[in-house]
């Protein structure tokens, strides 16, 4: 591999490596959404919310005079749930309903899926740098992308989860807003998967430059 390819595989591999921080990162924590309850003009205080893959946090907070909830930043009280379906002996109360189970677990499911995918190319990133394998940055590359779109089903998946729990007649919740967590799965599939595409192109065998140049006189392959 020529140094001018090799500085461009080192370049997408740091953008990959961010985007792999960013998709952990959003697996992880809990601030994908954040919910906001019908108010009453009498309250002092009310209790917003906020959600990831795995539980949602409840935090009792003190109105202002604009009679807003929030920021979900303010001090006040904060109970943390996990969902039931994912820790059935959870004693506490949890939404069970209001968060969509099975929109939960797919969700779930797809960015474990999405690790899953970072982690064999990550091995085959690996393999290729120990052994001087220039080959296995092709299939590295497609396991970037495959993360890359997981994680983009993943964001889809809870887009309709808060859709519904928002629409629902069942639920105290009104507004809502996408938070830290949901921008950093976002900006996760933008890196996993454009940087698994340029990858892609740049482990590629130098094609013929004439017609009569066959591709066998190109660069050879570590």
């Amino acid at each position: 591999m020529s140094q001018t390819k090799t500085l461009k595989v080192r370049v997408t591999l740091f953008c990959i490596l961010a985007g792999i921080v960013l998709a952990t990162t959003a697996v992880v924590t809990d601030h994908w959404a954040v919910l906001s309850p019908h108010l009453e003009h009498h309250n002092t205080t009310c209790e917003a919310a906020h959600f990831g893959l795995w539980r949602i946090c409840t935090k009792r907070i003190p109105m202002d005079d604009s009679k807003t909830c929030g920021p979900i930043t303010l001090p006040g009280e904060k109970n943390c749930s996990y969902f039931r379906h994912f820790n059935p002996g959870e004693s506490s109360e949890i939404f069970e309903f209001t968060t969509q189970k099975e929109y939960s677990i797919s969700a779930a499911a797809i960015a474990i899926f999405s690790l899953g995918f970072v982690i064999l190319g990550s091995l085959c990133v690996l393999l290729s740098l120990q052994n001087k394998r220039d080959y296995l940055l092709r299939p590295a590359s497609m396991f970037y992308a495959f993360a890359g779109l997981c994680i983009l089903v993943s964001v889809e998946v809870m887009r309709q989860s808060v859709k519904r729990m928002i629409d629902s007649e069942d639920t105290v919740w009104i507004e809502y807003y996408y938070s830290w967590s949901f921008a950093c799965a976002c900006a996760a599939f933008v890196l996993l998967f454009l940087g698994g595409v340029a990858l892609l192109l740049f482990s590629l065998p130098r094609m013929p430059r004439n017609p009569w140049e066959s591709c066998m006189d190109a660069e050879p392959e570590h």
